[in-house]
């Protein structure tokens, strides 16, 4: 008798040890579903966040390219502005210049 109930808590505790398996490898493999779950949703995420940027980028891109024919026509306009500028500049005062640099050259000093 005492024989058999050696073996029944032999027997509890082989069922004891299967029950204990059993719930590990349901939390492992409910821990690698959520992690899965997890992975899913952040790659989900990283996609809409990297969609998000390409498009502001090439909205971007887009301003700035179509505006880009404006700018070199204004930018051509202000550089003849600014040459004729300086050119009605140059000959307003190339005549005080001139007389300049002949009064140095022709003064002598000692």
């Amino acid at each position: 008798m005492a024989s058999n109930s050696g073996q029944n808590g032999i027997q509890l505790l082989l069922a004891a040890e299967q029950e204990a398996q059993h719930i590990v490898n349901a939390a492992r493999a409910a821990k690698q579903a959520r992690l899965k779950q997890a992975k899913e949703e952040a790659e989900k995420e990283i996609a809409e966040f990297r969609a998000q940027m390409e498009a502001e980028y090439q909205r971007k891109v887009a301003e700035s390219s179509g505006d880009s024919g404006a700018n070199v026509k204004r930018l051509e306009q202000e550089t003849e502005a600014k040459i004729h500028h300086l050119n009605a500049e140059a000959s307003r005062i190339s005549n005080d210049v001139v007389q300049m640099l002949l009064r140095h050259v022709t003064t002598v000093k000692n």
